[in-house]
């Protein structure tokens, strides 16, 4: 039974490709393997092993992909966005109660200061001269005990944060049996092979990029072209020199990757794609049909969040199978729609809930959120995603927006799912995120940012309009902003909730 990292990679043939880069030779899985053991065997000089957690700032790249698969074949790991300030790096260190920091050998930014800080020990990363893509060794001063304990399906392989809007972030640990669920769930979803190789844009740092793209890909045997990031100017000469058969990013990646598309149908012809991934955000509909005219191929939109070490839902591989709009069947865990207050399953639209071995046992200390968030329900244990949505008749889920997002509009209760796909059908349009605005009156108020397409001169007064005549008055946007570009998060995802603030729609105390 393949129930940890380790067990995933354990018997798949020696010389396939697992890890490649630009410019790079390819780490095959020979090497993997004998790199994940030296790396035990580091650590465990240093102290350290299942027990203990080690977190991890590296820069997105071929390194940050061995370090996760790695490490985690021996400790517990906590990656950290490398664009945090200080102060961060000292709340999220502390609060995971990391035994050590994972930096390159030549880093003294943020986090080393946060660590020392501390007193908490660093581990240097070092990447050989003329090294394969994703090999690296170990150094540290640490002098400690030597450890031994080895990771069991029970012990936690990942421990992430989640993103707080104005609440405490909390901490997701996911054991090695929910991220080797969860990775073949994906390889199933997905019908991933050793003949596949996924391009990597993602941050890994995230879980979409850590599970989806690198964890199912080393779970299938296949390879994983690591990219330093998202850059969609760059994009499709990477996918020119690393030949991929799929790709998984954010809709705002697709989006961009879209205005790139047209120059580069040569590149698009030369290197067919088997399919295309959507995930972390819903990808609009219009945003699907277009991917799929323009890459001939298959988008398939997955859904998923941290608490459940990714997948729960996927639209299906089969060509024509795709329901733009839905995020697919359910794909690994259980999922049903409960009542959004009481601990009950119903029938019709409701909060999504799930249950699956590829679900977090609960968050660590933290009985407030776990007693708000699982529920028992005949005999099930069930976890609330906290988004809103329904099943139709063929068993897709559609969703209508995250329960705390759906703005209240004097009690009219609006989906800005809903208000996004009417104005993306707007020919002017190329993105747009709904949010609401405080009111007087009516508590909240219907906003939205646009970004148009090149060349485009339509004004708040035309789109306004537009959306008029295509859905009922108290949903239409009062106030729309055109921007040069729509804020993002730090995963690239556009972010509802602050965004009034952040535009400077909401008057400070």
């Amino acid at each position: 039974m393949q129930t940890t990292l380790k067990t995933l990679i354990a018997s798949h043939a020696g010389e396939n490709l697992a890890i490649g880069a630009p410019g790079r030779d390819w780490l095959n899985y020979d090497q993997l393997r004998a790199l994940s053991l030296e790396v035990g065997k580091s650590l465990n000089t240093m102290g350290i092993d299942a027990s203990d957690r080690v977190a991890i700032v590296l820069p997105n790249g071929p390194e940050m992909a061995t370090a996760f698969v790695s490490i985690a074949q021996a400790a517990t790991t906590a990656p950290l966005n490398p664009g945090y300030r200080e102060e961060e790096y000292t709340f999220y260190l502390e609060d995971l109660k990391a035994k050590a920091l994972l930096v390159t050998d030549d880093y003294d930014g943020p986090a080393y200061a946060a660590a020392i800080s501390l007193g908490m020990n660093v581990i240097r990363l070092c990447v050989p001269a003329d090294a394969p893509a994703g090999y690296f060794t170990l150094s540290s001063e640490i002098s400690a005990t030597p450890a031994t304990k080895a990771p069991t399906a029970d012990d936690i392989a990942l421990i992430l944060h989640t993103s707080g809007t104005t609440s405490r972030p909390k901490i997701v640990p996911l054991l090695q049996s929910n991220v080797a669920a969860s990775a073949l769930h994906i390889q199933t979803s997905l019908k991933l092979s050793p003949t596949d190789r996924c391009m990597n844009v993602m941050p890994l740092f995230h879980i979409h990029g850590l599970i989806a793209a690198v964890t199912a890909s080393v779970a299938s045997g296949a390879s994983i072209w690591c990219a330093p990031g998202f850059d969609a100017l760059k994009f499709f000469g990477w996918m020119r020199e690393a030949h991929p058969t799929w790709y998984t990013a954010v809709p705002t990646m697709h989006q961009a990757i879209l205005t790139r598309a047209a120059r580069n149908s040569d590149v698009i012809d030369t290197v067919p794609l088997r399919f295309l991934r959507s995930s972390s955000a819903s990808l609009p509909a219009q945003v699907m049909v277009t991917l799929n005219q323009t890459f001939n191929a298959p988008v398939v939109e997955a859904y998923g969040m941290t608490e459940a070490a990714h997948q729960m839902a996927c639209n299906p591989l089969t060509s024509g199978t795709q329901k733009p709009g839905a995020v697919g069947i359910p794909a690994g865990p259980k999922m049903r729609i409960a009542h959004e207050a009481e601990d009950q399953l119903i029938d019709g639209t409701g909060e999504v809930v799930i249950s699956g071995p590829n679900v977090t046992p609960g968050y660590e200390n933290n009985p407030e959120a776990n007693a708000k968030n699982f529920f028992e329900f005949d005999s099930v244990r069930w976890f609330r995603t906290g988004d809103q949505g329904a099943f139709d008749s063929d068993g897709y889920l559609h969703l209508t927006g995250r329960l705390k997002e759906i703005i209240n509009r004097g009690g009219e209760k609006i989906s800005p799912l809903e208000v996004d796909g009417v104005l993306l059908d707007h020919p002017d349009v190329a993105q747009v995120v709904t949010f609401a605005t405080p009111h007087a009156k009516l508590g909240e108020e219907v906003a939205a940012a646009v970004v148009l397409t090149d060349g485009s001169s339509a004004t708040e007064k035309d789109i306004r309009a537009f959306a008029t005549k295509r859905m009922a008055d108290f949903k239409v946007p009062r106030k729309i902003i055109i921007l040069d570009e729509i804020p993002k998060g730090a995963t690239g995802k556009m972010q509802r909730i602050g965004l009034a603030e952040k535009l400077g729609l909401v008057e400070k105390a």
